[in-house]
């Protein structure tokens, strides 16, 4: 944990992001990490971290596909 400690906020902030995008995308490894970092950076910052893309659980490939609900409308 003190190599978080000695890593500048901006640093910090792009490895969180990416260890958490790893996390999705299926590394189990990853979540762990990702969360250490993000605590730090809840620790300095004193506000919660909130990125919102990284939020969607959902599989890479259900969140880039259209969904197709609309399609029955469009018929009638």
């Amino acid at each position: 944990m003190t190599e978080e400690q000695e890593l500048p906020d901006e640093a910090l902030s792009a490895m969180a992001i990416e260890w958490r995008r790893k996390a999705l995308e299926g590394d189990h490894h990853a979540r762990g990490i990702a969360h250490e970092l993000e605590t730090e950076l809840r620790r300095r910052a004193g506000a919660p971290f909130a990125n919102y893309d990284t939020l969607d659980m959902r599989p890479l490939a259900m969140r880039a596909a259209r969904p197709v609900w609309w399609r029955f409308w469009r018929g009638r």
